[in-house]
């Protein structure tokens, strides 16, 4: 089958590269992507998916049918902004190649895993045979504001449980089984204020958090580590309180944390590890997880907890082994599996609902939220070949 695949290779290439372009240069943050939506949606229709849809939550979901299991391709169409404008070489939502790169935002992360997807199904069209599998391909919107909660709606809400999700996030075109999982957390103490020409008839809520901020960074020293996903982390990224005036001692402190866990670590131990801090006990300081409630491009408010599990798929899975294998032949080498640094959709697809689950994506994570953000060209066909044979792969491997 491989072969056949790459029979279409030098045709594959430049719609691709011409694609990524295409949405590359439509700005589309979190909950602005309707522009971006309705482009993909051209291109599935185009290249020939036999049915293109939008949900309630704003994602878009296009299928190509097969019998046998229902793989999903994801990948997230939302961006964070382009920041400092001035560190930029090339306009930030404007496509510019050069030198075999794709510079833009969203150009690793992670449109080029949609385009790439997109054109996976254009090539299991080419190649006019029956399907062991159903092809999806979703362009999942929100995920950089809320990682996985568009696939809580696609589960909970819309019934769609795929046998196997395959993650496009940047890979550099490695196969890649799970990630740390990340949550959000907030830690308020509350004093008395007073005038503050007598403070001391006052409890100074910023005090009683210098002492609470100390434990927390020695904790970050104690956390638990894994040989394959790698340590928990932790770090406080905002700090706040308020008094009545500026003549007037603090009467609340908070902070908020960042915490990301390994295998192992959950809601439950994160909370209560701050719990026990003595300073947080001393105080009667509350531990709290904030929610998530932004609304969708679609308008929808779907309440999540800032809570996104730490997932890992076990080196005898046979989604796995079908990566492997996918790889190994796409590009001519044994494989071996990675891990990603950041979180992505896989927290809900295998750590929240078990679905099976690998990563494999054109771009380089590291590109990521940073200036000048691109990806290398050559990395988007092969990723299209990636996605068309997996599926032939898995359904040999799949025990439905």
């Amino acid at each position: 089958m491989i072969d056949k695949i790459k029979h279409f290779e030098a045709d594959l290439a430049p719609k691709v590269t011409n694609f990524l372009a295409d949405i590359v240069s439509i700005k589309s943050l979190s909950s602005q992507e309707d522009a971006v939506i309705a482009r993909i949606k051209q291109e599935m229709e185009a290249v020939g998916f036999d049915s293109v849809r939008e949900d309630g939550f704003g994602n878009l979901i296009g299928v190509i049918e097969g019998d046998g299991p229902t793989i999903a391709f994801d990948a997230h169409i939302d961006v964070v902004d382009a920041g400092d404008t001035e560190a930029w070489q090339t306009p930030p939502f404007e496509a510019v190649i050069r030198d075999g790169w794709l510079y833009g935002r969203g150009s690793s992360d992670q449109k080029a895993g949609m385009a790439s997807i997109v054109y996976g199904g254009w090539l299991l069209k080419q190649l006019g045979v029956k399907l062991p599998f159903r092809y999806v391909a979703t362009a999942a919107v929100q995920e950089e504001d809320c990682d996985g909660l568009c696939w809580r709606y696609m589960v909970e809400k819309d019934g769609f449980r795929p046998d196997a999700v395959v993650i496009t996030e940047p890979t550099n075109n490695q196969v890649y089984r799970g990630h740390r999982g990340r949550m959000e957390v907030m830690i308020r103490v509350r004093g008395l204020s007073a005038h503050g020409a007598m403070p001391q008839q006052g409890k100074n809520a910023i005090y009683m958090m210098s002492d609470i901020v100390q434990e927390v960074r020695d904790l970050s020293n104690h956390l638990k580590h894994h040989d394959f996903l790698g340590s928990g982390t932790l770090t406080i990224s905002g700090f706040k309180s308020g008094a009545p005036s500026q003549c007037s001692v603090a009467d609340y402190a908070e902070i908020y944390i960042d915490r990301r866990m390994t295998l192992g670590e959950t809601r439950d131990t994160v909370v209560q590890e701050l719990q026990n801090l003595p300073s947080v006990k001393k105080y009667g300081a509350e531990v709290i997880v904030p929610v998530y409630e932004r609304p969708t491009r679609t308008g929808l408010v779907y309440p999540v907890d800032k809570y996104f599990p730490t997932w890992l798929t076990t080196e005898d899975a046979p989604v796995l082994k079908a990566a492997l294998e996918a790889g190994e032949s796409v590009l001519g080498r044994p494989q071996t599996a990675g891990r990603w640094k950041f979180s992505t959709n896989g927290v809900s697809t295998m750590g929240v609902y078990g679905i099976p689950t690998i990563g494999f994506g054109p771009g380089n994570e590291d590109f990521a939220h940073s200036p000048n953000e691109r990806c290398d060209i050559a990395q988007l066909p092969v990723a299209s070949m990636f996605y068309a044979l997996f599926g032939f792969d898995f359904a040999k491997h799949f025990q439905g």
